[in-house]
């Protein structure tokens, strides 16, 4: 049954003859079409009940994705929400392979996106009283914990293990119903073996669009009129962003109310979306605030830090804006703010552009036709310096960091997705020219490794687009990236993973040296954990998982590589170009 159909009346039980079967009928009611599983012995039913449910002619069969390790199955599903919008769902084994999710867990709490985290739970029956007792080996009796959900309680908005006298639908569908009420998030259900043998006792269960996902609605007329003059009768007016190119239609909304007002659109301190055409006059990237004396910061999670940006001047009127505007996620939050605003971010956008339509006088429009005139001059200008600086050191070898983000701006069309896992030496998002709706997604979290596991769940949520991860050398090992690559291989998913090979840790050398300077013993003894010099054959290692892989070293050739992964992928392989760059700091 699809959402809308859900609609109509409470999920039938035709063929839904079992806990397992109403536990994948509510999860296709409440909108999950795609199930990343990796496998257990606990969790075998998800074979059996969307096997049953595809031969039945189910509507809407939830689709079983074989993912050979955890920490892949979640960032996929993060991938796949990020581009469909659509919930998604995964399934591990009990204890271990909750563990096994690793950092995903932090990013999926971090990344506001809807996922059903599920998990078995050991079967607790002596062996032969139940179907699906203990009766697999000792093991079994090792992986019973005292609090198998404390394992993601800190980075859930809900957790429960499933009970003897739940009806399973019900559960489902309000799990469902949690991770996709703003602001969205994952939920998790831990689920005992012996539960998805019983037989259904009700006739049925309400969807979770039954249930009801709440709506969030526009701001306060009046708070939006406050935001709009501020605006306006500024000498430097701002829009910080960062997740409301979540919602596709916000960008051309966005565009709208900054060319009304003659907006500096800036990045926040971490980004998340494409919320902002990167090619646009107004666009200025992730540039200081410091001028600013008026700030909309529209559904932003740190607007400015240090090392980042610079924080607007204390008598700046600043104006928050989005599903969670005070980050009530994080428990120590500095930020102030004039206003803070409780509203979905599309909704405020339009709010406020007709509040400010009904305010313009003409001197207004002579001012802000003026200061947009300004604002495109110095967009213009940063666009030409960043260009000649990558020029300049296109023959370096090693090669640059620069020149590698210059050639991967060039390759990058309007039919790409460009999904970013670096950090801030290669400078990569500065280069890019993206415009499209969710053309450019950056890891929501601060655990490195969710390029690998969210490109192919990319993929899978839009199969017609080309897929672009880029990543440094360490967080492309912290992904773990030989199942992912074997995913895309295997279910026709291809993408392509371009890495900054290094050998170097920035944690382990710039942050050394920032937090203890030159002088620093660290520094005498060569960084000392900081190298993994020489690294991992990137390119063997591509190939051995069904891949297409390069290792480039000559700085003419970055541009032909990329090209020749593109050209892979699109025939439908999986590809991983590894740049050989400088090493941090000393330049081996």
């Amino acid at each position: 049954m699809s959402p809308d159909e859900s609609k109509t009346g409470s999920t039938s039980n035709t063929g839904v003859d079992t806990y397992a079967d109403a536990i994948v009928a509510a999860m296709a009611a409440g909108g999950i079409d795609h199930l990343f599983f990796t496998s257990g012995s606990d969790i075998g039913f998800f074979q059996e009940a969307t096997s049953k449910a595809r031969v039945l002619g189910h509507n809407n069969p939830v689709r079983l994705i074989t993912v050979p390790l955890e920490h892949i199955s979640l960032n996929a599903a993060l991938g796949f929400a990020a581009v469909t919008g659509r919930p998604a769902a995964t399934a591990v084994h009990v204890d271990v392979g909750t563990l096994h999710y690793g950092g995903a867990i932090h990013t999926a709490w971090r990344s506001r996106l809807p996922v059903l985290m599920t998990a078995g739970y050991p079967p607790t029956s002596a062996p032969g009283t139940l179907p699906g007792s203990r009766a697999e080996g000792g093991h079994i009796w090792m992986q019973e914990t005292f609090d198998q959900n404390g394992i993601v309680r800190n980075y859930t908005k809900w957790e429960r293990r499933l009970t003897y006298q739940d009806n399973p639908g019900v559960v489902v569908s309000r799990a469902i119903q949690v991770a996709r009420s703003e602001p969205q998030g994952p939920s998790y259900l831990s689920i005992p073996k012996e539960l998805t043998f019983l037989p259904m006792r009700e006739d049925g269960f309400p969807s979770a669009i039954e249930l009801g996902i709440p709506r969030v609605g526009p701001p306060n007329p009046e708070d939006a009129k406050e935001v709009a003059e501020r605006l306006i009768a500024a000498a430097h007016p701002v829009c910080v962003v960062s997740g409301s190119g979540r919602n596709p239609d916000s960008i051309s909304a966005l565009v709208e109310l900054a060319e009304l007002l003659g907006l500096a659109v800036t990045e926040s301190a971490l980004r998340a979306y494409i919320s902002f055409p990167f090619d646009h006059p107004l666009y200025q990237a992730q540039s200081t605030v410091a001028e600013a004396d008026a700030l909309f910061v529209l559904d932003v999670e740190v607007p400015w830090a240090e090392g980042r940006n610079v924080a607007p001047p204390a008598d700046a009127y600043i104006a928050a804006a989005g599903h969670d505007p005070a980050n009530l996620r994080v428990p120590t939050f500095e930020f102030t703010a004039n206003l803070r605003i409780s509203a979905d971010p599309l909704a405020t956008i339009k709010a406020i552009t007709e509040a400010a339509k009904a305010l313009l006088t003409d001197d207004d429009k002579a001012r802000i036709k003026a200061r947009s005139e300004k604002l495109a001059t110095v967009s213009a200008a940063r666009i030409a310096d960043l260009i000649t600086e990558a020029e300049a050191r296109s023959g370096d070898t090693p090669i640059d960091p620069l020149w590698l983000s210059y050639q991967i701006s060039r390759a990058v069309d309007d039919n790409c997705i460009v999904l970013d896992d670096t950090l801030g030496p290669s400078r990569f998002s500065e280069y890019l020219r993206c415009r499209k709706p969710l053309s450019y997604i950056r890891n929501p979290g601060s655990s490195g490794g969710w390029g690998p596991g969210a490109a192919f769940g990319a993929k899978m949520g839009a199969p017609d687009k080309d897929i672009i991860c880029v990543t440094g050398d360490g967080f492309y090992q912290f992904g773990t990236p030989q199942p992912a690559i074997w995913a895309g291989a295997h279910h026709g998913a291809p993408f392509l993973t371009i890495v900054y090979t290094n050998r170097s840790y920035t944690t382990g050398t710039l942050a050394v040296q920032n937090s203890f300077g030159q002088e620093s013993y660290a520094t005498q003894s060569g960084y000392e954990g900081g190298y993994f010099d020489p690294p991992i054959d990137f390119a063997a290692e591509a190939a051995s998982a069904g891949a297409y892989g390069e290792n480039v070293d000559d700085p003419a050739e970055v541009g032909p590589a990329i090209q020749r992964g593109l050209e892979q992928i699109r025939a439908g392989k999986p590809a991983v170009i590894s740049v050989w760059l400088k090493r941090l700091i000393d330049g081996g």
